[in-house]
């Protein structure tokens, strides 16, 4: 073979291995930024959240409950949501007790901002809580009622685990906002189902217990409380 033919093929093939590792670099680096983008932001170990931000905490649901799993979801185009719910079941199969724990933000599409109405503030180990408390005649039918919602979600999470909720029950909610600007929160939901004989005032679909009977509002929120840990990190 001619030398200077030798010559010229091997500074292409030079060209062509350099182009192969600019090319192979930039798809490693590539890879590596996707790998940050989607680094896991929550786990689970046992019945501990370990959240990295939004808040930087670590939840701990009481002894009983076991995790049933977690989810994400989307909220009417506008927010995005994780869900992890842990379960105490009962006959039928039915949630007697159960914590949803829920991470949620608007998208930056839009300016929207988590309003309340008027609703009491607990301190809840490191972090303040706003919170209400409702009876329900049945809250099963209640959350299907908007099947894009987070409470159909979680109806949805439980069927996938042959499990259901109660119907006669009492929801404790329990929320706090990370930022000041109110676009991103953390929302406990604490449901326990009632006896068919309870004393609970109820009426058609739910009763806001905090002005209709204070005293039941406190009973059930300390029942949402109790070896609830909630420990910013």
């Amino acid at each position: 073979m001619d030398p200077t033919k030798r010559q010229v093929l091997s500074s292409g093939s030079a060209m062509a291995v350099g182009m192969m590792c600019l090319l192979l670099g930039i798809a490693m680096s590539a890879h590596a930024s996707q790998e940050e983008d989607v680094k896991v932001t929550r786990h689970v170990k046992g019945r501990t959240i370990i959240s990295e931000e939004s808040p930087r905490a670590e939840l701990r649901i009481p002894k009983g409950f076991r995790f049933i799993g977690d989810q994400q979801i989307n909220l009417y185009g506008n927010a995005e949501a994780e869900q992890y719910v842990f379960v105490r079941s009962g006959a039928g199969n039915t949630a007697e007790r159960f914590y949803l724990l829920q991470f949620e933000h608007f998208l930056p599409t839009n300016n929207l901002t988590y309003k309340y109405d008027s609703m009491q503030t607990k301190q809840i180990g490191d972090m303040q809580f706003i919170y209400d408390v409702k009876s329900f005649s049945d809250l099963a039918a209640t959350l299907a009622e908007d099947q894009a919602s987070d409470g159909a979600a979680l109806e949805r999470l439980l069927a996938k685990h042959n499990l259901s909720l109660p119907h006669k029950s009492v929801l404790v909610r329990m929320v706090h906002f990370p930022s000041a600007d109110h676009r991103t929160e953390l929302l406990i939901l604490y449901g326990e189902a009632l006896p068919l004989n309870s004393d609970v005032p109820m009426g058609k679909g739910r009763v806001r217990l905090d002005t209709e009977s204070p005293r039941t509002a406190q009973t059930f929120l300390e029942h949402a409380r109790q070896a609830l840990v909630v420990r910013r990190r």
